[in-house]
């Protein structure tokens, strides 16, 4: 596998490799930005579970990341992106419980709880985008 490139802006998520290397690359975001340790697990666990979605669920697609600023406080914005069967139900995919597969129905709504800014996007046969914000 080839070393990601440092300066770019997306990570393609087709494997199980480029999972682990979502997460190594959200923690150093993270640490950049001087996150705390908590923080910086919190945004770590919610990259890994919509990256894990974003390949199971989505047949695959990609992370972008951004840093962003508001006033004086700096943020980190994740974006997983797939063009996959897409979600019929929004508000019933985040609520506690609820899986369109075999899982334990944590992985949207608990990502959403481990951050500050949440937004999904989805429709049948169109994909779905989730963005994450956290600010420290």
């Amino acid at each position: 596998m080839a070393a990601a490139d440092p300066t770019a802006d997306a990570l393609p998520l087709g494997s199980e490799a480029d999972i682990v290397a979502c997460r190594q690359k959200v923690r150093l975001l993270a640490q950049q930005l001087k996150f705390t340790l908590v923080d910086q697990t919190k945004m770590v666990t919610a990259a890994s579970e919509l990256a894990r979605n974003t390949l199971v669920h989505g047949g695959g697609g990609r992370m972008r990341w951004e840093i962003v600023r508001k006033g004086l406080r700096d943020g980190l914005r994740l974006q997983f992106e797939d063009q996959g069967p897409g979600i019929a139900d929004t508000e019933l995919a985040l609520s506690d419980g609820w899986s369109s597969g075999k899982g334990m129905g944590l992985g949207l709504p608990g990502s959403k709880r481990l951050v500050q800014e949440f937004e999904l996007k989805s429709a049948p046969g169109r994909g779905t985008c989730v963005t994450i914000t956290r600010w420290k």
